[in-house]
C-alpha cells in the first residue's frame, strides 16, 4: 500500500512540474521548489501530524526561502507552489500557510487557488 501512495505521490508531482513549468520565469525551477516542499505534503494532507512539522518540511521551506532571493524568483516559486498545491488532494490550505511561520520563515504570499503570483514582490 506504501509502494502505491508513492507511486500516487510521485505522479502528482511530475503533473504539478508539468502544468507549473511553463509559468516559471526565475532561476528557481518548480522541480527544485518541489524537491524542496515535498517533505511537508504528508503533514499538510493529513492536518498535521501529532509528531510536529517534519524537520525535512522544515529544511526544505528555510532552502527555498533562501534560494528564492529576487522577485522573478519569488514569483516563481509562488506559482510552482500554488501548481504544486492545486494538485494535491485533500491540503489543507489552513496549515499549509502556517508552515512557513511554524518553521521561522516569512514568506510575501498566501498559499491559495486565487493567489496572484504576479503581485509577489
Amino acid at each position: 500500500m506504501a509502494c502505491s501512495m508513492s507511486l500516487k505521490l510521485a505522479c502528482v508531482l511530475v503533473l504539478c512540474l508539468a502544468v507549473a513549468a511553463p509559468q516559471a520565469q526565475g532561476a528557481i525551477t518548480c522541480g527544485q521548489v518541489v524537491s524542496y516542499l515535498a517533505p511537508c505534503i504528508v503533514y499538510v494532507r493529513n492536518n498535521g501530524a501529532s509528531s510536529g512539522v517534519p524537520a525535512t518540511c522544515c529544511n526544505g521551506i528555510k532552502s527555498l526561502n533562501r534560494a528564492a532571493r529576487s522577485t522573478p524568483d519569488r514569483q516563481s516559486a509562488c506559482n510552482c507552489i500554488k501548481g504544486m498545491a492545486a494538485g494535491i488532494p485533500g491540503i489543507n490550505y489552513g496549515l499549509t500557510n502556517k508552515l512557513p511561520g511554524m518553521c521561522g520563515v516569512n514568506i510575501p504570499f498566501k498559499i491559495s487557488p486565487s493567489t496572484d503570483c504576479k503581485s509577489v514582490k
